[in-house]
């Protein structure tokens, strides 16, 4: 299948640098950010995470002048590689397809919370990820509908609040997140 073009998708083709060695040295950085703002939150160093990515931090700072562009690049990564998967699981039945894509969605959330809380939620990079997501899972959600196996008396809107509020909670452990976001699924399908 081939990828939908979302709004979200040209901001990360236009951040990422065209010469191999750079976007290798650019990927390592997003992989290395993301696993310390999930572990260390907002505050993570970025001397840290130069260093996971290695690289010297004047790399980082070639790349990244200041730590909310650095933010706004692997929020935009996240949420584009969000709207990738819902191109994935497009093919599948449409409860299958909409609930593959709300679990990518949760373990989005789970995360990347340090990250998007980070960013104002008026900026460019942030309304651009919003209609993305919404781009991708909306129609996934319709579809569900169209085909009677998930309730009409919501939205998008109120599926993705949903979500991110179960995903807020702390949880024992993955397990017992993933049973949860099961029972609050069971509810949005249709005829239970």
């Amino acid at each position: 299948m081939t990828a939908t073009p979302f709004p979200v998708s040209e901001i990360v083709a236009s951040r990422r640098p065209h010469r191999k060695d750079a976007a290798r040295n650019y990927d390592a950085l997003l992989a290395a950010a993301r696993e310390a703002f999930a572990e260390h939150g907002a505050d993570a160093s970025l001397e840290d995470i130069a260093r996971r990515a290695g690289v010297g931090i004047g790399t980082l700072y070639r790349n990244f002048p200041n730590r909310r562009d650095l933010f706004e690049s692997v929020y935009a990564d996240e949420v584009n590689a969000l709207c990738q998967a819902s191109v994935e699981v497009a093919d599948r039945e449409p409860w299958e397809a909409l609930t593959a894509w709300l679990r990518r969605f949760a373990g989005y959330m789970v995360t990347k919370r340090a990250v998007r809380e980070a960013l104002d939620g008026e900026s460019d990079i942030f309304t651009a990820c919003r209609d993305s997501m919404y781009s991708a899972g909306g129609p996934l959600l319709e579809r569900a509908q169209r085909e009677g196996v998930a309730r009409k008396d919501m939205d998008f809107g109120d599926l993705l609040r949903m979500v991110a509020g179960i995903t807020a909670t702390a949880f024992e452990d993955d397990a017992q997140r993933d049973r949860v976001l099961s029972i609050a699924l069971d509810g949005v399908r249709a005829g239970r």
